[in-house]
């Protein structure tokens, strides 16, 4: 007998860890730009699974590389060196014009290396433990420890301190204000080039410059955190690229895999030899598996030309979600770049996000408590811009009448 999905959702609140606040919807599988939950409803998906699943569901040449790998070999360790890695390796250097490489299994993951490279590079100029790493005010790189010392959101950190001592906070897009924090025992200082769960808040061309500049003055890493915003969603494979400012690090995740949990830490330059044998590993990070699936999604943003067809869908996005900025008085800004835009409300957007998934089958994700975040799959055309532009109003105007905004 078939369960409901009441069944499901009531088997799974007794089954999980109480760490999020889930919808009632249980999905079963994707095709293209839709899902379709357990009782065969199909949604419009514009959440991409927070940006990862960069080319929808069931792409037929990514499944197909997966069945392969699977068949084939699974993990091996570290210890050995497998053909997977190296050409997975090989790619992401070549897209990022990085020197190294090395495979996580998630965002956060990267995140904590990218930290213990700035950690090993101020320690190897002077053999001190005092060293300072310069973060931003809103921003968010992880849950893990070492990520959660370094995401300026009070609401995260307050129940797990002490975090790692030395993490100073400047505020975004201020160059005045992360100029007071470096001094002599500055060591790096990481951002992300757009903050995502921040509010869709891109940085400033000047800001950037101005921050390379100062590390640079001062023999400082620049880390950038590009695992929402990278991986062709800007319109360029990496959004610093767009800025013309090369980070000495750079994380990745999420749309690296498409949905096969894989992230990676880049360096080049003088961060690319701090660590050495011993300093950092990982059991899974960059099986065969994970690696098959991030060499497949680079080969086909290569041959379908998704950084392009982002750029030119993320403007057309930006048409009409500023048509629907003309038409609300409550939606008060409208900020982002290629597929990673926000729309910010004068009120909540909780009930309107509940309502286009709920009534209008639409899939949707704040960035804090008053943004809309879009961050579809790069495969979306201007029809299903069109009939999520539709399905949002339909949601605001139902929510609107029932005094909810």
């Amino acid at each position: 007998m078939k369960k409901h999905k009441e069944n499901w959702i009531a088997e799974g609140e007794d089954a999980f860890y109480k760490t999020y606040n889930r919808y009632p919807v249980v999905f079963d599988r994707g095709e293209g730009l839709y899902l379709y939950d357990s009782e065969g409803e199909k949604y419009l998906d514009f959440y991409g699974g927070i940006a990862v699943n960069a080319l929808g569901y069931a792409d037929e040449e990514y499944t197909a590389a997966l069945k392969e790998q699977a068949e084939k070999l699974l993990h091996i360790s570290n210890y050995f060196y497998n053909i997977p890695s190296i050409e997975a390796g090989q790619k992401l250097l070549k897209a990022s014009g990085m020197d190294k490489v090395f495979f996580t299994n998630s965002g956060t993951e990267a995140v904590e290396g990218a930290l213990k490279i700035a950690r090993r590079y101020g320690y190897d100029k002077d053999g001190s433990h005092d060293h300072e790493i310069i973060a931003m005010k809103n921003s968010f790189h992880g849950r893990s420890l070492g990520a959660l010392s370094v995401t300026g959101n009070d609401h995260y950190q307050e129940p797990f301190k002490p975090l790692i001592p030395g993490i100073r906070f400047g505020e975004f897009n201020n160059l005045d204000s992360v100029k007071a924090l470096f001094n002599e025992k500055t060591c790096a200082v990481i951002m992300e080039t757009i903050q995502g769960e921040g509010g869709i808040y891109p940085a400033t061309q000047e800001f950037l410059e101005g921050v390379r500049a100062l590390c640079d003055e001062h023999d400082a890493l620049l880390i950038l955190d590009e695992i929402q915003c990278g991986m062709g969603r800007t319109g360029a494979m990496f959004a610093w690229q767009k800025y013309g400012v090369k980070p000495d690090v750079m994380t990745v995740a999420k749309a690296l895999g498409n949905g096969v949990p894989i992230g990676a830490f880049l360096a080049w330059g003088k961060a690319s030899a701090c660590l050495v044998p011993g300093d950092h590993g990982t059991t899974y990070g960059g099986n065969p598996f994970v690696c098959a699936a991030a060499a497949k999604v680079l080969d086909i943003f290569e041959s379908r030309n998704l950084t392009a067809h982002a750029e030119e869908m993320g403007a057309y996005l930006w048409e009409k979600l500023e048509e629907l900025k003309k038409s609300f008085p409550q939606i008060c800004d409208h900020r982002g770049m290629g597929l990673i835009q926000g729309l910010e409300f004068s009120v909540p957007v909780g009930p309107i996000v509940s309502n286009a998934l709920l009534k209008q089958k639409l899939v949707l994700i704040t960035a804090g408590n008053k943004v809309i975040r879009f961050v579809p799959p790069l495969i979306i055309r201007k029809e299903h811009v069109d009939e999520m532009a539709e399905k949002l109003r339909k949601a605001i105007e139902e929510t609107q009448e029932k005094g909810n905004v």
